[in-house]
């Protein structure tokens, strides 16, 4: 076990890079700073524009697409609002590159020194590619809003969001394999339970990219019941051609579906912790459990007041960030009961 320690430690490290690199992403989101750079280049944007000029030579640049010739021509934005913006979207990208640092420069060093089994091998090959993927994702997401429409494309943020929390998730997985590398028995039927309810969490969280992504939270900001005291509002029907694409891209449906679905997250955590009071728990998943329900709830609550108050910043941000912790909890309590 000792020399799988600093492992672990360099596992758990690239969780908490994940988890800032998220809650920076949500500011970059909320500020509506991840359009400002507006080209990508791996070493050369590693650091802001250093000089009047360069800072100029951006700000020209930005100035040639549709986020500033169709939005902020017209807000009086001039070069420190855009150094504003510039700087959130270069910070996300900053912890990027440090996070691709942190795995690709360790891991080659655990591999000189065979301080990494063949089953975790192969399990850091799949994060390795993962981090990958996840670059990708960002600037195919960014790319989707330089073209014509000024906004990038929800489907797009909700991936690229969606695959930071299930790399955060594996990451922490493998890091729990070798945390606990005894094998005890399992309970069956908990554990199925429990992946149901990671499947509806994750479905939650990528309804939640949908929402952030179309400003959906800016709509019908009314708790329990939807405007004009509906519960499901007549708008929804009316704002695409097809069922499909109303709750997959009307603010309308796409809003009723994530506040609907906090519901079953919540009634499918309950029911777990309840179900588990039949069984004879260990501390680790009585710890789990009752994490569970007191993030969900605190989620939950976050949730309704971001509505209710139209998703101010700060509110905005803590809903994701809890929700990378309900994440966590989850996980971990899926891993408990699994292995």
């Amino acid at each position: 076990m000792k020399k799988d320690k600093s492992v672990i430690y360099w596992l758990l490290s690239g969780c908490v890079l994940v988890f800032i690199m998220v809650v920076v992403g949500g500011i970059t989101r909320l500020t509506n700073s991840g359009l400002s750079m507006t080209d990508w280049h791996l070493v050369t944007d590693t650091f802001p524009p250093m000089s009047d000029q360069k800072w100029q030579e951006a700000f020209d640049a930005y100035k040639q697409f549709p986020e500033y010739q169709k939005i902020n021509i017209h807000n009086d934005f001039q070069l420190d609002d855009y150094k504003f913006i510039y700087f959130w979207e270069w910070f996300h990208r900053f912890i990027g590159r440090i996070i691709g640092l942190v795995f690709i420069i360790p891991f080659v060093y655990f591999l000189i020194k065979k301080r990494i089994d063949s089953a975790t091998l192969k399990k850091c090959f799949i994060l390795l590619g993962m981090g990958a993927l996840q670059g990708f994702f960002g600037w195919f997401m960014v790319k989707s809003g330089l073209v014509d429409n000024p906004d990038v494309s929800h489907f797009r943020l909700a991936l690229h969001l969606t695959f930071a929390f299930v790399t955060f998730a594996y990451t922490l997985w493998v890091a729990l394999d070798l945390i606990y590398p005894d094998k005890k028995f399992v309970l069956v039927d908990l554990k199925k339970l429990a992946r149901i309810t990671m499947f509806f969490l994750i479905a939650q969280i990528i309804y939640g990219g949908f929402v952030a992504g179309l400003n959906a939270g800016l709509v019908h900001n009314h708790w329990p019941l939807m405007s004009d005291g509906q519960f499901f509002h007549d708008s929804i029907a009316l704002e695409k051609d097809s069922w499909l694409l109303r709750l997959t891209e009307g603010k309308s449906g796409v809003q009723f579906v994530h506040r609907t679905m906090a519901y079953i997250v919540v009634g499918l955590i309950l029911f777990l912790y309840l179900k588990s009071k039949k069984y004879v728990l260990s501390a680790q998943q009585k710890n789990g459990l009752n994490a569970l329900v007191l993030l969900v709830f605190i989620q939950f609550a976050l949730g309704v007041f971001t509505l209710l108050y139209a998703v101010p910043l700060w509110l905005g941000l803590m809903h994701q960030v809890i929700a990378f912790f309900l994440l966590t909890a989850m996980t971990y309590t899926l891993h408990r009961l699994s292995k």
